[in-house]
C-alpha cells in the first residue's frame, strides 16, 4: 500500500465525522473490503508511520497535552493523531508545538480532555480478522526507542517552556513571581 492510499483510507473514514473511535471503526470496515495483501500493506505502512512519529519532542507534547503519557499513553496519543489525518499528523511530527494551533487542543487546556485512540492502532488487525477470519501475518513490531539521552524532564516547566513554548503557554502554570 502506498502512502497516499494509507492516508486516503483514513480520510474516507474521517469523512463520516465523529470521535476517533468511530473513525477507527469505519477504517476497519473500509480496509476489510480490500484484498488481504492490501491489509498487510496497510499494517506495514502504519508501522512505518508510528516509527517515524516515535520522537521525544512529540512525546513531550503528548505529555503536556494529556497531563502525562506513559509508553502506552504515547502510543495511543499517536493513534489519536493518526485519526486527525495526514496533514495534522505530518505537521505534528515536524513541529510538535504546532499542536497548539488545533482548536480542540486549545480547548483541552481548559477542559482537561485527553487525546488517545488505541482503536486506530488495531485497524489492520481487526480488518484482517474480519476479512479472513484469521490473524494478520504481520508482527506488531515495537517502535524504535529514542535515545534516552535525548529525553528531557517533561515535568520541568522551564524546560517545557523552552522546548514547546506554545503548548507550555497552554498547559504549564506560569512561573511564580
Amino acid at each position: 500500500m502506498r502512502t497516499d492510499d494509507f492516508w486516503q483510507l483514513i480520510d474516507r473514514a474521517r469523512a463520516g465525522g465523529g470521535e476517533p473511535d468511530a473513525i477507527a471503526a469505519r477504517a476497519v470496515t473500509l480496509l476489510a473490503a480490500h484484498d488481504p495483501e492490501e491489509i498487510v500493506g496497510y499494517a506495514r505502512h502504519q508501522q512505518r508511520v508510528l516509527a517515524a512519529s516515535y520522537r521525544v519532542d512529540l512525546w513531550g507534547a503528548a505529555y503536556l497535552i494529556n497531563g502525562g503519557a506513559s509508553d502506552d499513553g504515547f502510543e495511543y496519543f499517536r493513534g489519536w493523531l493518526m485519526a486527525q489525518g495526514r496533514e495534522v499528523f505530518a505537521r505534528a511530527v515536524a513541529d510538535p508545538d504546532a499542536l497548539a494551533d488545533l482548536p480542540r487542543v486549545r480547548s483541552a487546556s481548559l477542559s482537561g480532555e485527553e487525546f488517545e485512540c488505541g482503536d486506530m492502532l488495531a485497524v489492520p488487525w481487526d480488518a484482517y480478522r474480519g476479512a479472513t477470519a484469521s490473524d494478520l501475518p504481520v508482527d506488531r513490531v515495537a517502535a524504535r526507542t529514542p535515545d534516552l539521552n535525548d529525553f528531557w524532564d517533561f515535568d520541568d516547566p522551564d524546560e517545557a517552556r523552552r522546548r514547546l513554548p506554545r503548548l507550555a503557554a497552554l498547559f504549564v502554570e506560569p512561573p511564580q513571581e
